[in-house]
């Protein structure tokens, strides 16, 4: 490594050693500095490089990859460069070749200024540990080389932080670890390298560490869709059931099997091949042995809750249970309509998440299918913010994170919404907010249908690729979930409200900026970034309730607070 060293020290020298105070190998072991700053911006670089095809993927390869890049880079090329060129100026000092060329070391006897011979000054003194604890010079002497053996390496630290912060953009800081923890053996396994030549060594490397964040931020953090992709759980394998054994004269008895029947597409996501099969497949929910399908004798209604395309939904009591219930009915269903109501069922039963609504059961009423559902006691957030004024960023922030597990967990199992706004998001007594209406089982009459007959949600708060025409998918639910939480900090939807509900879908469809967002919130630039025309440009839900619950707990709010506190309606 001494010969490295040397090298390294002639290049410097080579590079910038000009003949004046304080001394050419003075200014050039500065160089040598700088060139040593070098290989903790390159491990970013390279760390930068990585994630463009991991993303968020911290698997026992990426890690063990990122800790060598960062131990190397940081800690032991710098050690041992900085430790080669202290000895080879100890060992000219002593009369030996350093490694050196015989003119280079001629020009080491040259006195300049305050520094008298370099040789001496540079490899003659006392180490940096010895001049910190046991100084031997005046108060100002030993101020000064505080300052420049303490000082310099504390900012060096701060930047070499911000290099690795920056090749980790859009994904955990933790990996950082493995560049500061480094840097801060760098300093301490350095103290045996003499105090002046160490002084020059970090006047050189502080530039270069603030310029080195500017290569690593070019090389850019990586995009939406390969942090998707990373973020995204791996599928369980599930073996097939073995078929049961048919003896062979039974199987010349039985027929053969019929065809299996074609569904047309659902509303559910393929996230996951199992609940996406128990979505896609009609049917009613398994019930309990007992619970009765014919529903008039079981399920007694109080009073009508919500009227709509969709059908009506009522207040009822469980006769048999004697618990409180909602039950959503469709207006006289046609095949598509009951069909469309029983993935409904199917896709709610596979949710279990606090924020998401329950459902219980499906049974035929006397005037229609109804879907029995948990009975949410609250109002809904559009009345919240109509009645209330909009929220603050804090209660905001809370909405955004709580709703944004309650879709995710709802994805995990292969289920779309579709139809994310403040009228399906409801707040219980505590304030905490509960998502209900999965699915969009309506009637073809909806005015939120397209030509074809496909639901795409309600104008307002339609994401712009499905207006277009394009199939819904998590980034849809996504987009939909900003706006809400736009509007609630704002009052407003983002693209401002229209006449006609057609308005409305045009401008949707046109993909129109947001022209009524909360400019002045903590949230805003995040709610730019999850509105993105885009699907791909989005943030995902999990990176959203991640940021979001960062800042709440920065904040000293916890992230599963109440929205709001309601006050209970009086009947």
């Amino acid at each position: 490594m001494e010969s490295f060293a040397s090298s390294l020290l002639s290049l410097a020298h080579e590079l910038f050693g000009p003949g004046f105070c304080p001394g050419d190998w003075v200014w050039a072991t500065s160089t040598a500095g700088a060139l040593i700053a070098l290989f903790p911006v390159l491990g970013a670089v390279l760390v930068a490089l990585i994630r463009k095809g991991t993303g968020n993927r911290y698997d026992a390869v990426v890690v063990s990859v990122i800790g060598a890049v960062g131990v190397v880079s940081v800690f032991l090329l710098p050690w041992l460069l900085a430790n080669g060129v202290s000895g080879v100026y100890r060992a000219v000092n002593a009369g030996g070749t350093g490694g050196l060329s015989g003119p280079e070391r001629s020009t080491m006897t040259t006195e300049y200024c305050f520094v008298g011979a370099q040789s001496s000054y540079l490899g003659g003194g006392q180490n940096v540990y010895e001049t910190l604890f046991y100084p031997s010079a005046g108060a100002l002497a030993y101020g000064y080389y505080l300052g420049a053996l303490v000082g310099l390496p504390l900012l060096s630290l701060l930047f070499v932080k911000l290099q690795a912060r920056s090749a980790l953009r859009r994904g955990p800081g933790w990996p950082g670890r493995f560049f500061w923890i480094s840097f801060i053996a760098l300093v301490l396994f350095t103290a045996g390298v003499e105090a002046n030549t160490a002084v020059h060594l970090w006047l050189g490397f502080l530039p270069v560490s603030v310029l080195g964040i500017i290569p690593v931020s070019l090389v850019g953090p990586p995009s939406r869709s390969v942090l998707q992709r990373s973020e995204r759980k791996p599928e369980p394998r599930r073996e097939p059931d073995p078929p049961p054994y048919v003896p062979p004269a039974e199987q010349q008895r039985q027929p053969p099997p019929p065809p299996d029947k074609q569904y047309p597409a659902t509303s559910v996501a393929p996230a996951q091949e199992s609940a996406g099969a128990l979505a896609a497949v009609p049917g009613p929910v398994p019930v309990p042995p007992g619970s009765g399908q014919a529903g008039s004798s079981r399920y007694r209604r109080l009073r009508r809750l919500g009227h709509g395309g969709f059908g009506t939904v009522w207040q009822a009591v469980d006769n048999q249970l004697g618990r409180t219930v909602a039950l959503k009915i469709a207006h006289a269903p046609d095949p598509d309509t009951e069909e469309r109501m029983q993935r409904e069922a199917r896709a709610l039963a596979t949710i279990n998440h606090p924020n998401c609504v329950r459902v219980y059961d499906l049974v035929e009423e006397p005037d229609g299918l109804a879907l029995v559902m948990e009975y949410l006691e609250g109002q809904p957030l559009g009345a919240v913010v109509d009645n209330g004024g909009p929220l603050d960023d804090v209660a905001a922030g809370r909405l955004w994170a709580t709703m944004a597990g309650a879709l995710t967990a709802a994805h995990e199992k292969g289920v779309l919404h579709r139809d994310v706004k403040p009228s399906n998001v409801i707040l219980d007594p505590g304030g905490l907010a509960h998502l209900i209406d999965f699915g969009i089982a309506r009637s073809k009459g909806d005015s939120t249908m397209t030509a074809t007959g496909m639901m795409i949600g309600t104008p307002d708060f339609v994401a712009p690729e499905a207006a277009a025409g394009a199939a819904a998918s998590p980034a849809s639910d996504a987009w939909q979930l900003a706006a809400t939480v736009s509007y609630a900090l704002s009052g407003s939807p983002p693209r401002g409200t229209r006449e006609t509900p057609m308005a409305a879908l045009m401008a949707a469809a046109r993909a129109e900026p947001p022209a009524q967002l909360p400019r002045r919130s903590v949230h805003a630039k995040l709610l730019m970034a999850s509105l993105d025309p885009q699907p791909r440009n989005r943030p995902t839900l999990n990176a959203v309730r991640k940021e979001v619950e960062g800042w709440l707990s920065r904040s000293g709010a916890a992230p599963d607070g109440p929205v709001t506190r309601l006050v209970p309606r009086v009947r």
